[in-house]
């Protein structure tokens, strides 16, 4: 389970200046199978995302995995912790190639056929691409569907998406629900998906709204999925500018 704690964060907190209020007085309990996080753009979304995997460190609050804090932590020491971070654009790696990085995920040698297993997950020939470099050869989807790939190669207990549904025109939504539902059932844990996509709302155990830094509404999707629908409401109206 990952709870926070009065999680405010304050964009000029890294320099050392006064800057804008991004985050203030988020307290949540995170321990669904599937959570979305949902909101305006500009609500916070992804920065609440980076914070909780160790890109970003709060200006004030705590964050707590299983009952240890783990607030202070740096990205390399919360993914041993068990914490995956899927990127809304995936980063590039000129001259290591999908095979390097699906081995460096799941932490151990794998086979070209373990390799291959994961990348078929995700939609992709794997003949077409276990040797290739991650670089500008490959689209942004392309590079979208690698990233999933290693998160499942990681196998760990938290895993983090922002916006997955990005770049992805050419595989189904449903494919990539079946990957959620593949990893909780293999890892078990939480997946956390940052997304205004109503076929990944619509699968949340549980959704979290932001507005204005701020969580306005949190529940289950039966509970706040109809209101962001029908277009009306509190909630409806939280989303008209995303």
């Amino acid at each position: 389970m990952l709870e926070l704690q009065h999680i405010s964060f304050d964009a000029g907190s890294e320099n050392g200046s006064d800057g804008k209020e991004i985050l203030r007085d988020v307290s949540l309990r995170i321990e669904d199978r599937f959570v979305a996080v949902t909101g305006p753009n500009g609500s916070g979304k992804s920065t609440l995302a980076r914070i909780i995997s160790g890109i970003l460190k709060p200006t004030s609050g705590r964050i707590l995995l299983d009952g240890e804090d783990i607030t202070d932590l740096s990205i390399t020491e919360k993914a041993r912790h068990g914490i995956s971070f899927a990127f809304q654009q995936p980063v590039r790696f000129k001259g290591i190639t999908v095979r390097d990085l699906i081995t460096l995920a799941a932490g151990h040698d794998i086979t070209v056929s373990e390799a291959c297993e994961y990348l078929s997950e995700v939609g992709l020939c794997a003949k077409d691409y276990i040797n290739r470099e991650v670089n500008s050869s490959l689209s942004g989807g392309e590079c979208k569907r690698i990233e999933i790939a290693m998160i499942l190669a990681r196998g760990t207990k938290f895993s983090i998406f922002d916006e997955p549904e990005a770049g992805i025109d050419l595989w189904s939504f449903q494919s990539l629900i079946r990957v959620f539902e593949k990893m909780h059932k293999q890892v078990g844990g939480s997946i956390l998906i940052i997304t205004h996509q109503e076929r990944i709302l619509d699968i949340a155990d549980k959704i979290i709204v932001l507005r204005e830094g701020q969580v306005a509404a949190t529940g289950s999707r039966r509970e706040i999925l109809p209101e962001l629908l029908q277009g009306t409401g509190t909630c409806a109206a939280l989303l008209n500018h995303a």
